[in-house]
């Protein structure tokens, strides 16, 4: 279960929101094992597309260095689809590099709604879960 604050939350949606229609991206950062995303980071989508994101190569290292300089680490990566539901795409399946993150869609494909759902995806199985706003 992925359980996430109201703050982190409305950020990640609002940030869909903002860069819809190009796909937003970015992590929550959190203690190195608590599994709590506390940190949020926008990143910026490198490819500037509506169906596809991609971190800039530059500014992944730079926050994956200051996540391990505060002994942090990606507890959820996000990003939007503008067009299609929130569910991984076979792409997204196989860029998934972190398999103790909690990888989380936002869809703005709705203008007056947002659909919001975590997954875990290991070795190419996509598993989602609860959501838990607190």
């Amino acid at each position: 279960m992925l359980r996430i604050d109201r703050a982190c939350y409305e950020a990640i949606v609002a940030h869909a929101r903002r860069d819809h229609p190009d796909e937003a991206c970015g992590v929550v950062a959190g203690p190195e094992g608590s599994d709590r995303p506390e940190r949020f980071i926008p990143m910026e989508n490198a490819e500037r597309s509506p169906t596809f994101y991609r971190f800039d190569s530059m500014e992944q290292r730079r926050v994956w260095r200051e996540m391990e300089d505060r002994d942090e680490e990606p507890v959820v990566i996000y990003h939007s689809h503008t067009a299609t539901e929130a569910f991984p795409s076979r792409t997204d399946i196989s860029l998934a590099g972190e398999p103790g993150a909690h990888y989380v869609l936002a869809s703005t494909r709705e203008p007056d709604q947002t659909e919001f759902r975590s997954f875990r995806i290991v070795d190419g199985v996509v598993t989602e879960e609860p959501v838990e706003i607190v």
